[in-house]
């Protein structure tokens, strides 16, 4: 069974920074991929950022690139999403997900795990 927990999510000003964590569990997941995804109130779920299974490819929206940095600690056994210059339009929940394959995918239907997402609000 794999888990997946987030974490670190809450209120920020615009131009502050955050850093989210992904703690995941079971038997295989550390050969799995994991990705960020971000869900803004009526709209639909979207990719932010992943990492592949040994953190050597990473892959990132164009519109955090630059601004986030996705890395992994496989012995931690979790993922960190560091946020920096945040802006209002990043306010969403944060979702990680875990895919099978391994690899650093943007598509949401590659993933077969999900967590329960955590709330990152940025004010203006």
């Amino acid at each position: 069974q794999v888990q997946l927990v987030e974490s670190g999510g809450g209120l920020v000003q615009a131009g502050g920074s955050l850093r989210l964590s992904c703690a995941f569990s079971g038997r295989t997941v550390r050969a799995y991929g994991i990705g960020w995804f971000r869900q803004a109130p009526g709209k639909e779920r979207e990719f932010v950022a992943a990492i592949s299974w040994s953190g050597g490819s990473t892959n990132y929206d164009y519109s955090v690139k630059g601004r986030f940095t996705i890395s992994r600690d496989n012995i931690k056994n979790t993922v960190y999403l560091q946020m920096n210059s945040l802006k209002p339009e990043d306010t969403a929940v944060y979702y990680c997900a875990a895919d099978h394959r391994g690899a650093d995918s943007g598509l949401r239907s590659d993933y077969d795990y999900w967590g329960q997402g955590t709330q990152v609000t940025v004010s203006s």
